[in-house]
């Protein structure tokens, strides 16, 4: 009963840190870093260990508020965003995506998720790197296509990153030929616009991957039926890799992240 009681206040105390950090330090503008281009995003995936279903929940909690506070203790440079994996792919448990100005911002949130007491239970799997740029091909593309471009994307509870490749022969095309054929992609995609959110993070250079793209859907049918609809453009020839890893997940607040490993 006293070890019970002892975690007990234990909790009371890190609840208390992490609520006087969360209050403390003003938060990124995460509206702006998801917006604007030379942001740089991060997707690291997570699987948790089987010793963690062994812990009793008060001691689950608290590694938990710890971790909560790791997340409020960088929210001033990164905005950080949680998934859940587990169920749905065998890439990991949980998704972190963190968008910054730094890269190093998102990686020091990372090492100190990782040396919490919670982030001994965790072992990486993915972790994806990439920056957002502005639109290349968007400017010569016809005013009513770039007017339908407009109309916002509703979000959904269900998140999917794939990463793609190219070919050496895609970058050596003529940028009118590459402008072209994207814009037969967009118009191919343009019936899925309203209802699968896209956002894409580019990669060359830094990982072996050419392109992150991200994509959220109250509609899981409507993405499949974009993906076919991609597959048959001109564009999809120079695609040397697509996915491997994909990572489906759901869309969860920290909150319910926690209280669905709190169970």
């Amino acid at each position: 009963m006293r070890v019970g009681l002892k975690r007990l206040g234990s909790l009371c105390v890190f609840l208390l840190l992490a609520m006087v950090a969360a209050v403390g330090a003003q938060a990124a503008d995460r509206d702006k870093l998801l917006s604007e281009p030379g942001v740089y995003g991060t997707f690291a995936a997570y699987r948790i260990d089987p010793d963690w279903e062994k812990l009793d929940q008060a001691t689950r909690i608290a590694h938990l508020t710890l971790f909560r506070g790791v997340v409020a203790q960088h929210r001033e440079k990164v905005a950080i965003d949680t998934y859940l994996l587990r169920g749905l792919s065998d890439q990991g448990d949980i998704l972190l995506r963190v968008h910054g100005t730094e890269l190093k911002d998102a990686q020091q949130f990372l090492l100190d998720l990782e040396a919490s007491a919670f982030g001994h239970y965790l072992s990486s799997t993915v972790v994806l790197n990439g920056l957002t740029k502005k639109a290349s091909y968007v400017p010569g593309f016809s005013e009513q296509l770039k007017a339908d471009l407009k109309v916002p994307s509703e979000s959904g509870p269900y998140a999917v990153v794939i990463p793609i490749r190219r070919n050496l022969e895609w970058w050596s095309l003529p940028q009118e030929k590459r402008a072209a054929m994207m814009q037969e992609h967009t118009e191919a995609a343009l019936p899925y616009h309203k209802t699968v959110k896209r956002k894409l993070y580019h990669s060359t250079g830094f990982e072996e991957y050419d392109f992150v793209t991200y994509f959220e859907t109250a509609k899981l049918d409507d993405l499949h039926s974009l993906i076919l609809a991609l597959n048959k453009v001109k564009e999809a020839r120079y695609n040397k890799r697509v996915g491997n890893p994909i990572l489906l997940g759901t869309v969860r607040s920290l909150d319910q992240l926690i209280e669905v490993l709190a169970q």
